[in-house]
């Protein structure tokens, strides 16, 4: 009786665990939040992300376009603000930071990422930069959300 019980739970469990959203389903957020949204690639994280212990913050990281699902971006590489990159996605939203927030649970380069995008940066962040592609031409974009995305 005990095992047929442990059997039958074991099979709730993973049938519960194979409804779960997959992490790169298209959300609501992504979708309409922002003016533009796009599959990209993120390229490069030029150093170390700083401790968020002292301020808040949002890192200049590359992005290789894939895709433009709305809006109009350029083709070719972008620069993307992620506010509090060392924190994930979900729990990124505080008082000074306005809507943002996402799936993603850590940077990494070369994963791909679905992102809600505003432009330019410092209309919607006027908080410290790390911009170290400061020599770049270029409209910086501000993520808004920023979901793991598949190609």
């Amino acid at each position: 009786m005990r095992t047929a019980r442990t059997l039958a739970l074991a099979a709730l469990a993973a049938a519960l665990t194979g409804c779960s959203k997959p992490s790169h389903e298209v959300d609501t957020e992504v979708t309409t939040l922002g003016t533009a949204e796009v599959t990209a690639r993120l390229v490069e994280i030029p150093g170390e992300f700083p401790p968020n212990d002292l301020y808040n913050y949002a890192y200049i990281l590359k992005y290789k376009v894939l895709k433009v699902h709305r809006g109009s971006l350029p083709e070719g590489e972008i620069l993307v603000a992620q506010y509090n990159p060392l924190k994930p996605r979900d729990k990124v939203q505080d008082e000074g930071s306005g809507k943002v927030g996402g799936h993603v649970t850590a940077f990494r380069a070369g994963d791909v990422h679905r992102m809600a995008l505003e432009s330019p940066v410092d209309q919607f962040w006027m908080g410290g930069i790390i911009d170290k592609y400061f020599e770049v031409p270029g409209t910086r974009y501000w993520a808004v959300w920023t979901n793991p995305g598949a190609e």
